[in-house]
């Protein structure tokens, strides 16, 4: 685990989640943190081990000698259907024909070159002229050809009326065949190659091939214009040689784009459910069968993936991340190395517990498959127990926080996807908010009907998703209900084990505490009978002061009752219990009667440790006076000092040790534990001079700043005056005077004086204190 530990710190140093959460632990909670680290470093490495390898395979053809059912979703290509398909689509691609203006302006030329040539040459160069052209064009020419080309009409028909024909023709497109178009159905794309546009042509019966270009021009020339046969068979012998087709089929470009559509076609899977049985005993196996198994045996548990458990171990780290960004400062440093560690047992515990549902599944003869069986195991486990445990001692963000990680961790170990993820969040979260208002053991034992049925609520909503059969639906509540079940068991049976080793106080000792038949309150009433009404009227302060300012009512109220147990000690140097004997401290020095004072917070420590009383009161003890100072004594000793001519005192004497108050329940305790004290010094107690009296105090206190790391603000401070006023008021109401004995002796004549206690001091407050 050191070795663990070590690694998981030289990751800190780079992972900026892990480096926000450290900045927020105190040296006195770091290595305690660091051990939660390690656990969370060590389970997310656990969580994707597979430990049960037993896929077996089958070749096409082969019985099969047990069943096999998937241990996992799983998605398998169908790479013969996805190949169909993907032919299919790219042959819907219509084929791409480019149409070019360079065949027309090539015959042009052509056309143009010989004319001007015969009607510019003359004897013996007209006759070699008539061979060379006759030879370039493959065709017998003859003399009477010649004759009619020289001559001006026929240059203005070929410029006029032949040639435009021609244009019109080949700006629609000349194929070399018209059998080219007969495989494309779909039509075809005409791409223009100057401007680049396309068009698509569905139908191409409109597009000529070079066969019906030569047969229109010779129906225009013999119909349309009326030429005679000598004229039309100079046009034919001077322009067909030259026409050719302007569209092509561009094959590389129809291929390229035909590639990428069939690219772009999503290929087609076999869909595998976890608990599917991909093949039975005794059946024969069929290549799709043979094709699953092999998929499942690639993807077994058993192959293991380093990145995917660094991956898990990152996410845990962001989550420790926002959960220091969403807690405050002050609530992360009061997390100590028994925090840390209590949480990383709880990890230890659960996310093992989660493992073995990886590895162990119901027996073979419960008629369920495998996979089907291990999914059942998965949502059996207890996850929200362990919410249930953390949400007895913790703060409800930290809880979720926790639980968050958990869910994630086990969610992954037993490869259920985030399904179970959300089985075990949302059933934690449900929990804590249970367990949070559950104040005795028959509240949690019937906080268990609703979690059951939260529980059944995701289960039949993640079964929906996965379209999952009714059985499997219906079987799987009877493991819902397991689930609910051990979730009170670990409540119930881990959560006082975990208080004991620990030293926490749960909801329920707090409970017990709270009874007044406790052995140590007992002592407090028969010794101290003074300092036990006083913290029972502080303990009401207390609890009515949290329950206004959204405190814990009930840690404050068994803090309140036992915060002045350390007077066990010596009650009677305590002016609530001097009663009417002398006051002992008249005949001590102001700095002895300090320490007396200051010492009745250290014993009450060490009694509430003796006593078992839990970490939280403990603290609450110690923090009940700050570091106020013992005014009365102060003074005392200063006027002593002047008198002697001494040197001035020094103030840090005569202050309690401290801590200040570090959470809301301390400042409670300490505000309702000085103005209940001050407030029988109160001559006339009237409802206008109490509310005077406790806002003298309040301000005093907060000025001096011993609230400063409570939590306390300004509108707390508010509602618990109006809240100790409206007590207080309630305790110092006016009566009826009643007739006395002394009332009676005096109508008879006689008189009796009463004795009078003087027992010192009267400012009852600094004594208290």
């Amino acid at each position: 685990m050191s070795e663990i530990a070590n690694k998981v710190k030289r990751k800190l140093k780079s992972h900026p989640g892990a480096q926000a959460v450290c900045c927020a632990v105190t040296a006195n909670g770091l290595p305690g943190f660091v051990f939660f680290l390690a656990i969370v470093f060590a389970l997310s490495f656990i969580a994707r081990l597979g430990l049960d390898n037993s896929v077996k395979i089958f070749t096409a053809g082969e019985i099969a000698t047990q069943d096999v059912a998937a241990d996992q979703n799983l998605q398998i290509e169908d790479v013969e259907a996805t190949s169909r398909k993907r032919e299919q689509v790219a042959q819907s691609q219509p084929p791409v024909f480019d149409v070019s203006p360079l065949p027309y302006e090539a015959l042009v030329k052509s056309v143009d070159d010989i004319l001007t040539s015969v009607r510019t040459a003359g004897g013996e160069d007209l006759d070699k002229l008539r061979w060379q052209i006759a030879e370039n064009l493959n065709t017998e020419i003859g003399g009477e050809i010649i004759e009619v080309w020289r001559q001006d009409g026929f240059k203005n028909l070929i410029d006029q009326d032949v040639l435009p024909w021609l244009k019109q023709n080949y700006e629609q497109g000349v194929v070399a065949s018209a059998a080219l178009f007969a495989p494309y159905k779909n039509g075809i794309l005409i791409r223009d190659l100057p401007s680049m546009m396309e068009t698509l042509r569905m139908d191409t019966r409109d597009l000529k091939d070079i066969k019906q270009v030569k047969d229109d021009m010779e129906h225009m020339l013999k119909v349309s214009m009326n030429k005679p046969f000598r004229v039309r068979k100079a046009v034919y012998t001077l322009v067909n040689p030259f026409i050719a087709p302007n569209m092509t089929f561009n094959q590389e470009t129809t291929q390229s784009r035909r590639r990428e559509i069939s690219q772009a076609v999503e290929p087609l899977y076999y869909i595998i459910k976890k608990g599917e049985v991909i093949v039975r005993q005794g059946e024969r196996v069929g290549p799709i069968q043979q094709l699953k198994l092999q998929a499942l045996y690639s993807h077994r548990k058993g192959s293991y993936n380093m990145l995917r458990a660094l991956g898990i171990f990152g996410m845990c780290l962001m989550f420790l991340a926002v959960l220091y960004a969403s807690l405050e400062r002050t609530g992360v440093k009061r997390l100590r190395n028994t925090d840390w560690m209590f949480l990383a047992v709880i990890l230890v515990i659960f996310g093992l517990l989660a493992k073995m549902a990886d590895v162990v599944t119901l027996p073979g003869g419960s008629g369920l498959p495998e996979g089907t069986r291990a999914l059942y195991f998965a949502f059996s486990l207890p996850m929200a127990g362990a919410a249930g445990i953390l949400a007895l001692f913790f703060s409800k963000r930290l809880c979720i926080f926790v639980s968050l990680i958990l869910a994630f961790l086990a969610s992954n170990m037993v490869f259920g996807g985030i399904g179970a993820f959300c089985y075990y969040f949302v059933g934690s979260m449900i929990y804590i908010y249970l367990m949070k208002r559950s104040e005795t053991r028959s509240q949690v034992l019937r906080a268990t009907l609703p979690l059951f049925a939260a529980l059944c609520v995701m289960w039949v909503s993640i079964n929906l998703m996965d379209l999952s059969t009714p059985a499997v639906t219906g079987t799987g509540l009877v493991f819902v209900a397991l689930s609910a079940f051990l979730s009170l068991l670990a409540v119930v049976g881990i959560a006082p084990i975990m208080e004991l080793l620990f030293g926490y106080t749960s909801r329920f000792r707090l409970m017990e505490l709270l009874n007044l038949e406790q052995p140590l309150l007992q002592e407090l009433m028969v010794k101290a009978p003074g300092t036990y009404h006083h913290s029972l009227i502080v303990s009401n302060m207390v609890e009515a002061g949290a329950r206004a300012i959204g405190a814990n009512p009930l840690l404050g109220k068994v803090a309140a009752l036992y915060h002045d147990i350390g007077k066990l000690k010596s009650p009677h140097y305590f002016i609530e219990n001097i009663s009417c004997k002398e006051n002992r401290h008249n005949k001590l020095a102001p700095s002895m009667s300090a320490l007396i004072l200051i010492a009745h917070v250290k014993k009450g420590v060490e009694l509430a440790r003796e006593h078992r009383l839990g970490q939280q009161i403990t603290d609450l003890i110690g923090q009940h006076h700050g570091t106020t100072l013992i005014a009365y004594f102060h003074h005392k000793a200063k006027e002593q000092a002047e008198a002697k001519g001494e040197e001035p005192i020094r103030e840090e004497d005569y202050r309690y040790p401290g801590p200040k108050p570090q959470s809301k329940e301390a400042g409670l305790i300490l505000l309702a534990d000085a103005i209940e004290a001050s407030s029988r010094t109160l001559v006339d107690p009237t409802p206008s001079r109490i509310k005077g009296h406790i806002q003298n105090i309040v301000r005093k206190i907060y000025t001096e700043g011993e609230l400063d790391d409570s939590q306390l603000t300004l509108k707390d401070l508010t509602l618990l005056s109006e809240t100790f006023h409206r007590i207080l008021t309630g305790i110092f109401h006016q009566r009826i005077e009643y007739p006395s004995a002394k009332t009676t002796e005096v109508k008879n004549g006689k008189t009796r004086e009463e004795p009078v206690c003087a027992v010192g001091p009267k400012n009852a407050a600094e004594h208290a204190a």
